[in-house]
């Protein structure tokens, strides 16, 4: 067999890099198969289907897991090892590594049990957060984090359990850099939402108020993926609890959440959602199943899903084009003008305790929240039962404000529920790199305002598509980043676009 010779003979690299990377389209067909049955479970799926679907999602799991870890994985993996290969190969063989390293250290049967916890405990979330009813989670958040220590400690025992969950979502920043950026925009933010607070500006933040119905407002948010340039062949727009994306440079769904007292609300959660399917669909079609067809992290994934939520979306340009589709829609706001939305879609909330709905500036103090929360379950230093309290607390210190609820408390987001430790900081490590893009593609691409305002997205998705999304995962995030803007990823683009654009909204 060609595969045994390359075993055998490290000189036989053509062989043994095929049959590796056809090892690899394998198992990601099966990961992408089971995130067609995450994507049912909470889109389409009946409530009662939890039992069946927890079982199909473990055994994809198991299946997969064993097909990563079989010992022909690492006999090939170690026959490459040396081999003079392009540099996209070599880029491959670094992402297909660290996978199977990380595979290989944690038992199958520990993989089939977060599978199937994280199904169960899905549903149970929901139905806790629809009936205010943390206790009722907490035996799975429980079983979650004591699962994700065992996943952690398999990995390497002798490091902090959170940075090896983090490396699950960002792999290639350290978690050390993670914490000194939030720290960097907590620094910022805090004395920045101060001194809104105090400011006597008088936005109209009540441009928007009154009665949206639902359906009129998914038309709209359908109307907004057609402008923005979603492709719908390759794609739908359904509606879930938590906003979500998933699929592949074929087939890549979106999702959002409608409230009729916030009409704003579903518009940015289906823009930011477009963000993360444009790279998807941008990603190499030729690649799919292969590192370099597949995205780089989460990091550079939120970058995408954050630039279109908020340096598009709410921007003055985008607002010219879009406000008279709104009115169209929505008579009663006929009055309403350009600088009214673009003071509405900006304003900074006193009082919001949720993350989804949150504005520009508070949400990263949303993300130190959970952040905080997280690594301290994590680590030992929290106890679950604890969780609310804390968070409340918490809320309380940085946000000023306090939940009466668990519902708009610790059981307003998703990530829990799927044992996604290490995920949140991505959103503000996302939201510093999209600064960093959008500053780069600006000084790229002639009046790029005025193509917004003119609904003209092709130069902007065409920069994007060129300098981050055809590389999939061929660049770690740093490199990825300096050779698409000429600098290191850093938190400087951000706070001088928001020190810049609140400070003139408020009068700083």
């Amino acid at each position: 067999m060609a595969t045994e010779a390359a075993a055998d003979d490290a000189t036989d690299a053509p062989e043994a890099y095929e049959a590796l990377l056809d090892r690899v389209r394998r198992w990601n067909a099966v990961g992408s198969a089971a995130g067609v049955l995450g994507w049912d479970q909470q889109v389409m799926m009946p409530e009662g289907g939890t039992p069946a679907r927890s079982k199909q999602l473990s055994a994809l799991s198991s299946v997969r897991h064993d097909m990563i870890t079989d010992e022909e994985t690492g006999e090939l993996l170690d026959a490459l090892d040396g081999a003079e290969l392009t540099d996209e190969r070599e880029a491959v063989l670094r992402e297909v590594r660290r996978e199977y390293e990380r595979a290989d250290a944690v038992p199958v049967e520990l993989v089939e049990e977060i599978s199937e916890t994280g199904s169960e405990a899905l549903q149970a979330w929901e139905e806790a957060k629809a009936e205010d009813d943390f206790e009722a989670f907490a035996p799975y958040l429980e079983k979650h984090v004591e699962l994700k220590r065992e996943y952690a400690e398999h990995i390497d025992p002798d490091r902090d359990p959170y940075a090896v969950l983090f490396e699950e979502y960002e792999p290639c920043l350290s978690i050390g850099r993670a914490e000194s950026i939030l720290e960097e925009l907590r620094e910022t933010l805090v004395p920045m939402i101060d001194a809104i607070r105090e400011s006597d500006a008088d936005l109209a933040v009540d441009t928007f108020e009154g009665t949206f119905p639902e359906d009129e407002q998914e038309a709209l948010a359908r109307e907004a993926l057609e402008l923005v340039g979603y492709d719908f062949d390759r794609g739908r727009l359904d509606v879930s609890s938590h906003p979500f994306t998933s699929g592949n440079q074929f087939d890549c769904r979106v999702t959002t959440r409608f409230d009729e007292s916030d009409p704003l609300g579903a518009i940015g959660s289906t823009i930011h959602e477009y963000g993360h399917a444009q790279y998807v669909l941008g990603l190499p079609r030729e690649e799919w199943g292969t590192p370099l067809g597949d995205d780089r992290d989460l990091s550079v994934h939120e970058s995408q899903s954050r630039l279109w939520e908020n340096h598009v979306g709410r921007s003055r340009a985008f607002w010219e084009l879009f406000l008279p589709r709104f009115k169209e829609r929505f008579p009663e706001t006929e009055e309403a003008t350009v600088e009214d939305a673009y003071e509405a879609v900006n304003q900074v909330y006193e009082d919001n305790l949720i993350r989804v709905e949150a504005d520009e500036l508070t949400y990263h103090l949303h993300i130190v929240v959970r952040f905080e929360i997280e690594r301290d379950l994590v680590r030992g230093d929290l106890a679950v039962e604890d969780v609310p309290e804390v968070w409340n607390d918490k809320y309380e210190r940085y946000l000023g404000i306090r939940p009466d609820t668990d519902s708009e408390g610790c059981l307003q987001d998703i990530h829990w529920s799927h044992g996604n430790f290490g995920y949140f900081p991505t959103y503000s490590l996302g939201s510093v790199m999209a600064a960093q893009l959008f500053e780069a593609a600006e000084e790229e691409i002639d009046d790029l305002d005025a193509k917004v305002a003119d609904g003209d997205f092709d130069d902007l998705q065409a920069w994007l598509g060129e300098n981050v999304h055809r590389h999939g995962s061929r660049y770690e995030t740093n490199e990825l980043v300096e050779r698409a803007t000429g600098e290191a990823l850093s938190a400087d683009a951000f706070t001088d676009y928001v020190e810049a654009k609140y400070g003139e909204l408020y009068g700083l």
